[in-house]
């Protein structure tokens, strides 16, 4: 699954090359994948000029003038790949991002009135393109529950201490991968926040202090941003707005690093079973 770098490096490579592109055709191969009634996509996607492309948590966004708006989830194996005068792939890293489209991974294509085109390619058919009104996007389920976006200007440390408040009895790493509490966290940047802060992640919530959440807070963001800065991680998964493999985990410092060395302590990195994930700590910087 894709973490919210990765997800915001896909956003950032579509947002250059297709606002203001203009939607002249859509083929899609079954409803799974594109959930949509034929007459919405007759009157609200087709003559589209895309408008704006935007995230939530790890959801895509992509903004129509009709005032309408493709949701699309990537899971496990999603690709979006542009092909115009300028190439762009990014998501799983496999032939299709770089091979003749359509192929048999592509759930959807988009054409465009200039020629180009926008493909949406999921390999294991879990991902999905929905059409909805924008005004309708923040009524989704998920995004009435998802929490606040971490890397946001106006998200306080003390906002987001107190966005774990209601799970005092739960191990922090738990907390922290649930996405209601904060958006967007998976199991990569969990790990190497909480090492950064030096918190163990089975530590509960309610003995986690005030300094240590502040820490914590800072430690997250400073990770995520630079996952983007990077690219992202790719987790084996993701490649870059470029279409080459990000390289965050080239910086890494615990994260599939066991039986290395701590590079703040030189302790041996451990790796174990925390909030039902592997679980990468230092034994002596991050002491439960």
């Amino acid at each position: 699954m894709p973490e919210l770098p990765e997800v915001e490096t896909v956003r950032r490579g579509l947002q250059s090359l297709i606002i203001g592109r203009t939607i002249k055709k859509v083929n899609h191969d079954t409803e799974k994948g594109f959930p949509n009634a034929p007459t919405d996509v007759r009157a609200f996607l087709i003559c589209a000029m895309i408008t704006d492309v935007r995230r939530r948590a790890k959801v895509l966004l992509i903004d129509l003038s009709t005032e309408y708006t493709l949701v699309i989830h990537l899971k496990m194996t999603g690709q979006m790949v542009y092909r115009g005068e300028q190439v762009f792939g990014a998501g799983h890293p496999n032939e299709s991002l770089i091979g003749e489209l359509p192929d048999k991974s592509t759930r959807v294509t988009l054409e465009f009135t200039d020629g180009s085109h926008l493909y949406f390619n999921d390999q294991r058919k879990f991902g999905w393109m929905r059409l909805m009104p924008t005004l309708e996007v923040p009524n989704i389920d998920f995004m009435k529950k998802v929490g606040p976006e971490p890397l946001e200007a106006d998200f306080t440390a003390q906002e987001f201490a107190g966005r774990f408040m209601r799970r005092g009895k739960t191990n922090i790493k738990a907390a922290i991968l649930d996405q209601t509490v904060v958006a967007g966290v998976g199991n990569i940047y969990a790990d190497e926040s909480l090492w950064g802060a030096k918190i163990h992640p089975k530590r509960l919530v309610n003995t986690i202090t005030d300094s240590e959440f502040i820490l914590l807070y800072t430690e997250l963001r400073a990770v995520m941003n630079l996952a983007i800065e990077k690219g992202g991680s790719t987790d084996k998964n993701y490649v870059n707005a470029e279409g080459k493999r990000g390289s965050y985990m080239d910086f890494a410092r615990v994260f599939r690093r066991e039986g290395l060395t701590c590079p703040r302590c030189d302790a041996e990195i451990i790796k174990f079973k925390a909030a039902g994930r592997g679980t990468h700590i230092c034994p002596v910087c991050q002491v439960q």
